[in-house]
C-alpha cells in the first residue's frame, strides 16, 4: 500500500464510502426531457412517417434508445470509492485501482461534481459524485493525489 492510500484512507475515514453518481434532480429532468422529446417523435412519427426515409427513422431510433440508457444509468448509478480503488456503475463498469492512479483533479461542476483520475498509462478516468460524502472523499483524493511536476 503507498503513503498516498494511507494518508487517503486516514483522512476519508471508514470506507466503503458510497452514493449516487449523479444529482436526483438532474437525473428526473433528463427522465422529463427524454418523455418531452418521446412525445414529440410519436406525433412527428403519426403526422409525417410515410415521408421519411427508413434508416433516418432507425437511427432517430437507435439516438432515443441511447439517451434512454444514459438516463437509466444517471438515475440508478453509483460511486463506491474503497480500499482497492474507486468504482463507478455506469454502461460499462469504471473501475480505477490505487495502484493505478498517478494524480487526480476535483472538478466542481454546477450540475455534476467529478473526479478526473489520469491513470499511469495515460488515459483519464471520470468519476461523478453527488452525495456529499463522495464530493469531500473527491476533494480529499485530488489534494492527496494532485500533481507533482
Amino acid at each position: 500500500m503507498s503513503s498516498e492510500s494511507t494518508a487517503l484512507f486516514s483522512t476519508i475515514g471508514p470506507l466503503p464510502v458510497r452514493g449516487r453518481s449523479w444529482p436526483k434532480a438532474i437525473a428526473i429532468l433528463a427522465w422529463l426531457l427524454i418523455a418531452i422529446i418521446g412525445v414529440r417523435l410519436g406525433y412527428i412519427a403519426t403526422t409525417y412517417g410515410q415521408q421519411i426515409d427508413t434508416p433516418i427513422i432507425a437511427g432517430v431510433i437507435l439516438a432515443y434508445s441511447g439517451m434512454i440508457v444514459v438516463a437509466f444509468y444517471m438515475l440508478t448509478g453509483q460511486t463506491t470509492i474503497s480500499e482497492h480503488g474507486i468504482q463507478q456503475d455506469w454502461i460499462l463498469k469504471r473501475e480505477l485501482a490505487w495502484e493505478d492512479l498517478k494524480f487526480a483533479k476535483f472538478v466542481p461542476l454546477f450540475f455534476s461534481k467529478r473526479l478526473i483520475c489520469f491513470t499511469k498509462r495515460g488515459r483519464p478516468v471520470v468519476f461523478q459524485g453527488a452525495s456529499p460524502e463522495l464530493q469531500i472523499a473527491f476533494a480529499h483524493i485530488s489534494l492527496i493525489y494532485k500533481r507533482t511536476v
